[in-house]
This record gives C-alpha cells, structure tokens and sequence, in this order.
C-alpha cells in the first residue's frame, strides 16, 4: 500500500456521494479483558457476532475478522537494504490490534454510528478510518 500524505490529491473522501468504506480496527487491552467477569467476554462476543450478522444483512459490513495473539505475529522490517524478521509483535502496547471489520458507510457520522454499536470501547478502543479508493491511487500514480 501507498503510505498516506496530508499534500496528497488522492485522498478524496470528502466529495463522494456513494457509500464509503472505513476499516473499523478493534484494539484490545489484555488486562481489562482478563478483568471482565467469567462468562462475560462469551456473551460479549455473542452479541458482537448476532450484530455482525444484522450489519452483514443490511450492506453495511463487508468483512470481519477476529486476530490471533501478537505473540502469534512476524514482523518484517527492511532498513538499508537489510531485511530483518521478527517473531512476535514490532512493539509493547497496551493495547493490541485484536480485529477489524471493513464497513461501507453513507459518511463519517454513519461510520461512527456503527462502530459505536460494537462493545469493545469497553475493553480497549476503535479507531474508525477511511479506507482510499486504491483504483483512484493506480489512476494517479500511473500504475
């Protein structure tokens, strides 16, 4: 992928009058997790599940997964020529990247609407972020 530049022309979202795509990144904070009361973080997911399953229904998820721990993660980095792999995750965090959910949405306060709707808030947080219309990049780089 193409990194992002505030300068950049290619990022368009705001004049679209189709439904827009933004990436709905689940973070997850382990220790509040583990401090959840037993059967709670079943239940949470159940629901979780049935919404995603009414979001799937009405158009508005695209698609959804659920990560598997850091620890489970590689991490590539290439600096000056050099390739380096890593077992695990780039970095401590509190909160880890635990899933998304790729969503279409009329607009931002849509977007918002539906990432509120998911209950992980409680247990870490969501970031909600536009994804770039990739055909509209090859267009502009000339790939």
């Amino acid at each position: 992928m193409i990194p992002h530049h505030e300068s950049s022309t290619l990022h368009t979202f705001h004049d679209r009058t189709t439904p827009m795509q933004f990436l709905v990144l689940i973070y997850e904070d382990k220790s509040l997790l583990d401090a959840l009361p037993e059967g709670e973080y079943d239940s949470m997911m159940r629901g979780c599940i049935a919404h995603a399953d009414e979001l799937r229904e009405s158009g508005h998820l695209l698609a959804s997964q659920k990560l598997q721990p850091p620890a489970t993660a590689r991490t590539i980095r290439v600096r000056n020529g050099r390739n380096n792999v890593i077992d695990g995750p780039f970095a401590e965090t509190k909160e880890v990247l635990g899933g998304f959910n790729l969503i279409e949405a009329e607009n931002w306060d849509e977007a918002m609407r539906i990432a509120h709707s998911f209950p992980w808030s409680r247990t870490g947080s969501i970031e909600v972020r536009p994804v770039e219309d990739f055909d509209a990049v090859r267009r502009a780089v000339g790939a």
